[in-house]
């Protein structure tokens, strides 16, 4: 027999029986145990700030740190954390969202996310390795080391795309300063179109001498481009109001120029260009170039990571390039001996060591 329907909801569940919500609790218990972490957090979100006391009342750093934890255990985008924080009464309970508040929008997640520094981050990491080693959960006696890679967010680079990336975008520019300050009269062409007609022309050439020809166009429109937004950021410097578009404009100015260069000698002089002097992203320029086993080419950073026994990550290091891996073992084995003092070490290699 099937029951009516209620007429009233009740307000709060008041507790989950599910392993990802003893999960949460677990986690929220280690935040409750260590309030300095939101202090922290609450160092950079209000770094900017002149006064704490007034103004919209938002995000506290509490629900700060523990829609970020929501956001890297489920990899959510800002939309879908933002739905997951106003749908889900386990993700509510654990971000400390009250009843009657309604979540926050994407943008304030967005913002607020992305306000806790590296150094933060670096900080809250070895607290929480401090507190494993004071509860007997990770006593750092043995670790693994290991490198792996982490993708910036950019599209497949080619030359073509970044040249058309570069006109755009700098195109785009230029028309915001010029409507911003139609006093200084800046002038341009817009080549955005021809440039985009050009790109898919590389990409679509049937041989060689054809993508050759749309290059040469290319560069040509990717010259002039950069042209008109050096003479309009050396207008915008005379005036102080601009200042801060004339410095965004300059670093674009660089990067297309980067781009410029490389195309030149690879396309037009048939160069062979190191990847440490490639650029291949206008919008993330810190991205390495990371070949891996001579098979697969991956953009984005190498990250080496330490990881004790218990699973926990005991240390993480961004790498500069690509560096073998064979020479990164003894930097992390000194970093893990400053952190516990000793360490065992087994990988694939079947090697073991011991440090006094």
């Amino acid at each position: 027999m099937r029951k009516k329907d209620k007429k009233q909801l009740p307000l709060m569940i008041a507790s989950i029986d599910h392993p990802h919500a003893v999960e949460l609790q677990g986690i929220s218990k280690i935040l409750d145990e260590n309030p300095i972490i939101n202090k922290w957090v609450l160092q950079d979100l209000t770094q900017e700030t002149a006064t704490v006391d007034t103004g919209a009342e938002g995000m506290t750093a509490a629900q700060v740190i523990r829609a970020t934890i929501i956001k890297q255990m489920e990899g959510y985008s800002y939309e879908d954390l933002a739905f997951h924080l106003l749908d889900s009464v386990c993700y509510r309970a654990f971000c400390r969202i009250g009843f009657a508040e309604k979540g926050f929008q994407k943008s304030a997640l967005c913002k607020n996310i992305k306000a806790i520094s590296a150094e933060t981050w670096e900080s809250i990491n070895q607290l929480l390795i401090a507190y494993g080693l004071d509860k007997k959960i990770e006593k750092g006696k043995k670790t693994r080391i290991d490198c792996t890679v982490v993708a910036s967010n950019i599209h497949d680079p080619t030359d073509s795309s970044l040249l058309w990336d570069s006109v755009r975008v700098l195109t785009r520019m230029l028309s915001q300063a010029r409507e911003r300050f139609d006093d200084l009269k800046i002038l341009f062409v817009d080549h955005s179109k021809r440039a985009k007609r050009r790109m898919l022309g590389v990409m679509n050439a049937k041989n060689e001498k054809g993508r050759k020809v749309h290059y040469q166009d290319l560069l040509k429109m990717a010259h002039n481009t950069v042209g008109y937004a050096t003479e309009a950021a050396s207008m915008l410097e005379r005036h102080t109001i601009s200042l801060g578009m004339a410095e965004e404009l300059q670093e674009i100015i660089l990067l297309a120029e980067k781009v410029i260069d490389q195309t030149t000698r690879r396309v037009i002089h048939g160069e062979a260009v190191p990847a440490s002097e490639k650029i291949v992203s206008i919008f993330e320029p810190h991205t390495d170039i990371i070949v891996k086993d001579r098979r697969e080419t991956y953009y984005g950073h190498k990250i080496c990571l330490s990881g004790g026994q218990s699973n926990l990550i005991t240390d993480c290091v961004i790498l500069d390039g690509n560096p073998a891996d064979s020479d990164l073992t003894g930097k992390m084995l000194d970093r893990h001996k400053e952190i516990y003092g000793h360490c065992y070490v087994t990988g694939r290699c079947q090697a073991k060591i011991f440090l006094c």
